[in-house]
């Protein structure tokens, strides 16, 4: 008698791929929002009268709460008590409430003397920049939760399976939301700006992102009814999934001097790219004549070879080794890029040859930032015990996003103070807050070198092949 084997929605590929494409195009959506004005950062000063200060402080308020109330740890108990089916809606759901704040702080209506205008409005912060934030910090809370969503998400599905693949797939296609943006959302603005319309030159792209989060949402719910098969079919079935976040781990976790070296290297690392991103177009235009459009094209090439390159990085740190050695070139690389655009005087060489340096240091920052993914989040199993692992990968996140809040703030200031007569839309110097950046890639490097030293003496590993033979 022939015994049939009936196949799981697991073991189905069209399936399983199927559900990772709905969950990856998602973050894909979320991406393109996270920068959907960093390159309008320039019509946001002449349109809604934000300096540069405001526009840093409007970049870190995606990370206000997630910081100051703890939301990225209440994000992974919410995850671990309620599921993934409902924490990828609920997730969704702020994303886009988040997105329509926004969209209302931008409109004419608004800030023409709308509800709630004459409440939000003061002389040194207009109400279109106190909306936004509240906006952007609601939609930061729905991002990060679906950031961790996704991970665990894809865990369920491909446990056993092409997980890693699947993985960096759903990583490769939420980057490509940010090169997505740095094209279109000039394009849009340049549209409206053309006709006049100028609160839609910066409302527009907003609005339409907006749409794409709200079809990210529809594709979290389909999502939710294929994970309710999923866990119908299993019944009882169990799948091994990361230890939850327990407070009590904390003290193992932060007592870890190899903990901070290596934390204090993603902050360093993240802070001299995420940020980077907000004022990038800007920079560009100001430091080579460049319009708003083609600056952000430039740009865009960044998360394109960061994409493409990072894949190549992990399967040689698999077969070859090298962790510690690829941070200490990542540093050297990013130092390159932001020291570039700091000292090289554009001014004195053609225009053709300007673009090109520009590129070539984007590219070599797409290079370095690569190498952070590829090396560091793969040595953190090799230093930190595996009982207060998923402990330690929330702290690194948590003092990640200080990193990410604190840092636009301090470049939008030093941006006001060494440009304190020029006009909204005019080229700034950019030289200080470039060193500023380009000094935490001089404290990266010696902070790689100190793990590469504790390293070699205490055997971590961090040198050698992820694969064993």
């Amino acid at each position: 008698m022939t015994q049939t084997t009936v196949q799981s929605l697991r073991d189905k590929p069209a399936v399983r791929w199927t559900a990772l494409i709905l969950v990856a195009l998602t973050m894909f959506f979320g991406y393109m929002f996270v920068d959907v004005l960093s390159p309008l950062k320039t019509q946001l000063e002449e349109t809604v009268k934000w300096d540069s200060t405001i526009f840093g402080t409007y970049g870190s308020s995606e990370f206000f709460i997630n910081v100051f109330c703890g939301f990225l740890i209440f994000a992974g108990i919410i995850l671990d008590k309620m599921g993934v089916r409902f924490t990828a809606i609920l997730s969704g759901s702020l994303m886009l409430l988040g997105a329509i704040i926004k969209i209302y702080a931008l409109s004419e209506y608004f800030n023409m003397g709308g509800i709630g205008f004459d409440l939000l409005n003061s002389a040194s912060f207009p109400a279109s920049a106190k909306l936004s934030c509240i906006g952007f910090a609601l939609f930061g809370c729905g991002c990060e939760m679906g950031g961790v969503t996704v991970s665990r998400a894809i865990v369920k599905w491909f446990q056993g399976k092409e997980m890693a693949l699947a993985m960096g797939i759903e990583m490769a296609i939420a980057r490509l939301g940010v090169f997505a943006v740095f094209w279109t959302s000039p394009m849009i603005s340049k549209h409206f700006a053309q006709k006049g319309e100028m609160f839609l030159s910066v409302q527009a792209p907003v609005i339409f992102v907006g749409i794409l989060l709200a079809v990210g949402l529809i594709l979290y719910i389909i999502y939710g009814f294929m994970d309710k098969a999923l866990e119908k079919e299993q019944g009882a079935e169990e799948i091994e999934e990361e230890e939850p976040f327990k407070f009590s781990d904390l003290g193992k976790v932060f007592g870890s001097g190899m903990f901070w070296i290596v934390a204090l290297l993603c902050v360093l690392y993240y802070s001299a790219i995420f940020p980077f991103q907000k004022y990038a177009t800007e920079m560009l235009s100001s430091n080579i004549g460049l319009e708003t459009e083609t600056a952000a094209k430039i740009f865009s090439m960044f998360p394109l070879g960061a994409m493409f390159i990072t894949p190549l990085l992990g399967a040689f740190l698999d077969y070859k080794g090298k962790g510690a050695t690829m941070l200490i070139i990542g540093a050297v690389l990013m130092f390159a890029c932001h020291a570039t655009f700091a000292f090289f005087p554009f001014n004195e060489v053609s225009h053709m040859a300007a673009v090109t340096i520009a590129i070539t240091a984007i590219v070599v920052l797409g290079i370095s930032f690569s190498l952070v993914p590829a090396a560091l989040w793969p040595s953190v199993p090799k230093i930190i015990d595996n009982k207060v692992l998923g402990s330690a990968y929330s702290a690194i996140f948590f003092i990640q996003n200080i990193g990410l809040m604190s840092v636009p703030i301090i470049i939008g200031r030093i941006l006001d103070v060494t440009n304190p007569n020029v006009a909204p839309g005019e080229p700034k110097n950019y030289t200080t807050a470039m060193i500023v950046f380009a000094m935490f890639g001089v404290a990266a490097f010696f902070l790689g070198f100190v793990l590469k030293i504790a390293d070699k003496k205490k055997g971590f590993g961090l040198e050698l092949p992820n694969k064993t033979k």
